[in-house]
């Protein structure tokens, strides 16, 4: 684990119907697992860096699919077993373009998250500590929790990486504001959207130069189908997406930050980390689920290497 990815938050089970419509005219559908926090892991580890994840999960069969999917995946880590259950979040595709996501977390196992949970050893061996604005939304000792692992990291010289991650569902853009502005500043690298920048900066100028002065020397604006731009140390950097047929939407953004993050674990440099990243995000939409289309290095050389759609 030492010098790899460090991460930490809540993993819950994932509900997904199948085909296009009102949910309770669903067929069928599949079970799975999603997370900001352990999709990042899980696609870390999957393009060959050491990646570790942080969490609670509940007693339940729930709790066990994730511990199980996790080590399967060669991600390491404290899963820790909590009295309350495992949080639920169920996915349908109301119409071809409009997808809708619930959540079912509210005193979830992984809300119940405190401070003593984060082992610091773990912290301090790592190359990097990545967490998400998603995690201080879920209760205040997530909040706590996520403080102290980031304080842990810079006091151990431990490059902190911060997702913005705003989720609306989950508090107000009020409440949520001054808290993420907190993280983004005690930040090395950040990704945002650019309209998570304008939340966390209000209205005004380029995103990345605004989120820079806050302090962190990386910071990547994540813009979808019109690819990504970014400012490292001074300079910056533009990259296109790549033209796929969307499959599934969700879990992109988390595919983009471990490419990047895995890249820059390899040593590699800003352009080479961001064209990883653009086409980890592309890859990850081309398959239903949170984690499941997460690529491999092979998955990558694939996709940038494809010239029809017949692999023999």
């Amino acid at each position: 684990m030492s010098g790899g990815l460090v991460t930490l938050g809540e993993t819950m089970g994932l509900v997904a119907a199948d085909g296009i419509g009102p949910l309770e005219y669903a067929r069928g559908f599949a079970f799975g697992i999603g997370g900001a926090e352990s999709n990042v892991a899980i696609g870390v580890a999957r393009l060959g860096g050491s990646a570790a994840w942080i969490g609670r999960v509940g007693r339940d069969a729930t709790g066990d699919l994730i511990e199980r999917r996790l080590r399967g995946e060669g991600v390491r880590g404290a899963v820790i077993r909590d009295s309350s259950f495992t949080g639920l979040m169920v996915k349908h595709r109301r119409t071809g373009g409009l997808l809708h996501v619930d959540y079912h977390r509210a005193g979830s196992a992984g809300s119940r998250l405190v401070p003593a949970d984060v082992p610091p050893g773990v912290v301090r061996a790592a190359a990097i500590l990545h967490v998400t604005g998603i995690t201080p939304a879920l209760s205040d000792t997530a909040r706590a929790t996520v403080f102290h692992a980031v304080e842990t990291a810079r006091a151990a010289g431990v490059t902190v990486s911060v997702d913005v991650n705003y989720r609306s569902k989950l508090w107000s853009s009020y409440d949520a504001a001054p808290v993420l502005r907190d993280l983004v500043a005690r930040a090395n690298v950040v990704f945002a959207g650019p309209d998570e920048a304008e939340l966390v900066l209000g209205p005004g100028g380029p995103p990345a130069e605004r989120l820079a002065e806050l302090g962190p020397a990386e910071v990547v604006i994540k813009d979808g189908a019109r690819g990504c731009t970014a400012l490292i140390a001074g300079e910056r950097h533009a990259v296109k997406a790549l033209d796929v047929t969307v499959v599934d939407p969700v879990g992109a953004g988390d595919a983009f930050v471990a490419g990047y993050l895995a890249e820059r674990l390899a040593g590699a440099a800003p352009a080479e980390r961001l064209g990883t990243a653009i086409a980890a995000g592309a890859f990850a939409v081309t398959v239903p689920g949170d984690c499941e289309g997460l690529p491999t290095r092979a998955d990558l050389a694939s996709l940038l290497s494809a010239t029809d759609n017949v692999a023999r």
